[in-house]
């Protein structure tokens, strides 16, 4: 009879035991769970914002990289475009020298000549695609 009472007491110990752990298992799942489901709304935030381009017109839209190359290991060429002129930087060494200096291409939509489609420097692409498809289809056209 004293071995009954004994396990008795145990098995209720052992119970109150896995209890209390899975309460600490569950607590630490939730936490897991909420600092995973925080690191993927910063990472998709961050593309978002990589995406829309937010940090890029922050100084007033005066200055803007044009394009670069790649000429060796550490070199570029890269052209910045300074309000209405070009500048054609080589960036290498920790330097940067002027090689040229150049007006800036007047904007698409003051270059199209020959009757094709004008576009205007903010249009989007729906715009653009609209002008164009309506050049082409010869309803934008003048037909003396």
């Amino acid at each position: 009879m004293n071995d009954t009472p004994r396990d008795a007491g145990t098995g209720g110990l052992d119970a109150l035991a896995a209890g209390d752990a899975l309460i600490g298992l569950a607590t630490l799942g939730k936490t897991a769970a909420a600092l995973a489901l925080i690191v993927v709304i910063i990472v998709v935030a961050s593309a978002v914002l990589k995406r829309v381009g937010v940090n890029r017109q922050a100084h007033g839209g005066r200055l803007r990289v044009v394009g670069g190359t790649s000429v060796g290991n550490r070199e570029r060429v890269v052209i910045v475009q300074v309000e209405e002129t070009w500048l054609v930087l080589g960036v290498g060494g920790g330097q940067v020298s002027k090689l040229h200096e150049l007006p800036a291409p007047a904007p698409i939509g003051e270059t199209t000549t020959g009757g094709g489609p004008a576009f205007a420097e903010g249009d989007s692409f729906a715009r653009r695609f609209a002008k164009a498809l309506k050049h082409n289809s010869g309803l934008g056209r003048d037909r003396s």
